[in-house]
């Protein structure tokens, strides 16, 4: 069987899904770990019984509704492929955005600590630390098979001495005595997905990314929350400024800005949109005290 053929094949085996064809290319580039450029330059070449029988294999995965990105194991994100499995969720586009604020920050104010908390795959932190000023960067998660996923992007991304794991809820194990040592970031894409949303969410979601990483509780703002107040607490030790980086629902905007500034009443609080002018990013600006 060709490289053609096999690409009709399983077009035609996932016609019931969206961008079927894009999905079956995806899936014959990370077997054949080529670029789109050479299935089209090479369409005619005949492919193994081995490569025929794995791809074969992977189609009836996505048919099933198994996302893409776990199949072959990792997922775009910024400027990077990153290793991603069901123990983390799958980078979005819209978390691009978050990054780019951040950096943006992080370039004029050059912070000396960097939090990224809830870290998944690592994408934010990694991002941060191949772009941003130099800083000490934690990628802090509650889970520990997350954090094995994200020293695994650390390692192959190369920032392995740049990158500190903490396995922890949230910030707890972070003293608020670290805003005062200069100037410091936090980045969190925490769950924030409600009761009510999650029974109403697409089967590739709900049944193959971690509900961990996903439940927000009632309102979406469960954890959100619990880290509000723990970096009022810092904020009240910061001799340096400091900022906050959250993403959100896309109906949250409202609620989320009115939850911010009641935790941070100092704070330069925002509300903007990511690339398809849809609410998702909440961020806070703390004056310090120098």
């Amino acid at each position: 069987m060709t490289i053609r053929q096999l690409l009709a094949w399983a077009g035609k085996a996932l016609a019931n899904q969206a961008e079927a064809e894009l999905s079956a290319r995806l899936l014959l580039q990370a077997l054949l770990d080529r670029p789109a450029s050479y299935l089209i330059a090479h369409d005619d070449e005949r492919l193994t019984t081995d490569i025929v029988n794995k791809m074969q294999a992977w189609v009836k995965r996505a048919g099933a509704g198994e996302p893409i990105p776990y199949i072959i194991g990792r997922a775009p994100f910024y400027d990077a492929d990153f290793i991603v499995s069901p123990a983390v969720l799958i980078p979005r586009p819209e978390t691009e955005g978050l990054v780019e604020l951040a950096l943006n920050w992080a370039r004029v104010n050059r912070p000396v600590h960097i939090f990224d908390v809830g870290t998944g795959s690592g994408c934010i932190p990694i991002t941060l630390a191949r772009h941003a000023p130099p800083a000490n960067i934690w990628a802090v998660d509650i889970s520990q098979a997350a954090l094995n996923i994200t020293w695994q992007n650390c390692r192959r991304l190369m920032v392995d001495g740049q990158v500190q794991l903490v396995n922890a809820d949230l910030l707890a194990p972070f003293s608020a005595q670290l805003t005062s040592q200069g100037p410091w970031l936090i980045t969190a894409n925490l769950p924030y997905i409600t009761d009510l949303e999650w029974t109403e969410l697409a089967v590739g979601v709900k049944s193959y990314e971690p509900a961990l990483a996903l439940k927000g509780g009632p309102d979406g703002f469960v954890l959100i929350e619990q880290l509000l107040a723990q970096v009022a607490t810092m904020a009240e030790h910061a001799k340096f400024p400091g900022a906050l980086f959250l993403e959100i629902g896309y109906q949250q905007g409202p609620a989320g800005l009115d939850l911010l500034q009641g935790y941070l009443p100092l704070a330069e609080a925002n509300l903007s949109q990511d690339y398809g002018r849809q609410d998702r990013y909440l961020t806070a600006f703390i004056p310090g005290k120098k």
